[in-house]
């Protein structure tokens, strides 16, 4: 999907499944309140804050019993990664939108002060999954003493996508954003974000950005030197 319109009006109660959008975007809350689940986290969001969804990153949204009206703005391209922030003047973001969207953004961002919210264990999984997308599954759960179903159901709940999804969702973003700064030729990189081999890497992010990764390196001016081999590929968890 492209960016969102403009404004968007969202009824009480009203639920947005996972989806996910080729364009970045900003997303200002200009009143009402709702809950949002994706690849940067979740976030309790009300009035006068500001979401940043990021080029391909999936979401879902559940709305209060007040509804919401949003506002979404263009993403500059230098925008930081802050995902979540809270605007000293958001009336004045809201006028400046009527006449300049892209003036209204730069103004959001240069206002945008971090947020913090309280997290429990399925965003402290979240996190965990985004920093090592190799993170084994049973493992966590037995640290953090859970049963991996009670693991599966409960994040499954917060996040409208099982774990292991999320996992290879956000090791596909991962590469995406990495794959054309890395030094390491596609094989290796490959193995070092916890793919299978290349192959499995190739399509995953065929399948989150419709490019292969050897062409997002050749629109980057990059050329791969090959493939290394390795004696003991790294598998893929499983569990």
């Amino acid at each position: 999907m492209g960016a969102p319109q403009i404004h968007q009006r969202f009824a009480p109660g009203a639920r947005l499944p996972r989806h996910r959008h080729a364009a970045g975007y900003l997303a200002v809350v200009i009143d009402g309140a709702y809950t949002e689940a994706g690849d940067a986290g979740r976030f309790r969001l009300t009035a006068g804050q500001l979401v940043h969804h990021r080029e391909f990153e999936a979401h879902g949204d559940q709305f209060g019993t007040a509804g919401a009206r949003v506002l979404n703005l263009p993403c500059p391209p230098d925008a930081p990664p802050l995902p979540v922030g809270r605007l000293a003047d958001l009336d004045g973001v809201v006028r400046l939108a009527e006449r300049d969207p892209a003036a209204a953004a730069a103004l959001a961002l240069a206002s945008l002060n971090p947020v913090c919210d309280e997290r429990d264990w399925p965003d402290l999984l979240a996190a965990d999954l985004r920093a090592d997308p190799s993170l084994r599954l049973d493992a966590w759960a037995e640290t953090a003493g859970l049963a991996p179903s009670t693991l599966a159901r409960g994040f499954l709940r917060a996040y409208g996508v099982s774990p292991k999804r999320y996992r290879a969702e956000v090791r596909a973003l991962k590469a995406w954003r990495c794959i054309a700064s890395s030094p390491l030729t596609l094989a290796e990189f490959a193995l070092e974000l916890g793919f299978a081999d290349q192959a499995h890497m190739t399509r995953a992010l065929v399948k989150l950005t419709g490019r292969t990764p050897a062409a997002v390196r050749r629109v980057a001016g990059r050329v791969d030197s090959g493939p290394t081999i390795h004696s003991t590929p790294r598998p893929t968890p499983s569990r």
